[in-house]
């Protein structure tokens, strides 16, 4: 079914929209999500609380791109979570290794005027992105949107590990320069 009409299901508070969007869109959803908690029964969860935020975005939130929407909803609950399990397991991951190599780079918000910060932030990385050809990209949204492990990102660009590691920090480099 076209994204469309999925959500002018949404919109009509009909709830196949649903089973129409997990019928699209289940297993992108669950690998976003497993590869940052790295539990089925986890990510499942958060697909499902996913469908239930979607379910309560739309109306008034009409998205251009149905499957961003999803995607950021998705790893809003999943880091959500993640934070979740590794304050009370001070575990690590892959995830905290994708985050912590940003960490230098940018800073996480507590207080509005470092939330307002943190939405020119996200306008500013998004800039920044665009600014990439289409290997380095790739990289990087593998890497800092999936948490996808660098030797999974080797094998998917057709490259060596350490050659995605030095690609990784030359990127938040530019990343840093870009910023400041």
């Amino acid at each position: 079914m076209e994204d469309a009409r999925i959500i002018d299901l949404y919109w009509q508070r009909d709830e196949s929209a649903i089973s129409e969007t997990a019928a699209k869109y289940g297993k992108y959803l669950h690998g976003i999500s497993y590869q940052i908690l790295q539990n089925a029964e986890d990510a499942e969860e958060c697909v499902n609380d996913t469908y239930n935020d979607a379910w309560h975005a739309m109306p008034p939130h009409r998205p251009s791109v149905l499957s961003a929407f999803l995607g950021k909803i998705i790893r809003r609950i999943s880091i959500d979570l993640w934070r979740k399990h590794r304050a009370e397991k001070r575990g690590g991951g892959e995830p905290a290794l994708a985050l912590d190599e940003l960490e230098e780079v940018l800073s996480d918000s507590h207080s509005v005027e470092e939330a307002v910060e943190a939405k020119e932030l996200s306008a500013a990385i998004n800039g920044f992105i665009a600014t990439l050809n289409k290997s380095d990209r790739f990289i990087f949204m593998r890497r800092y949107w999936y948490s996808d492990p660098v030797q999974d990102i080797a094998r998917m660009a057709d490259s060596t590990t350490s050659s995605v590691t030095v690609r990784l920090f030359r990127i938040r480099e530019k990343l840093r320069f870009y910023l400041e």
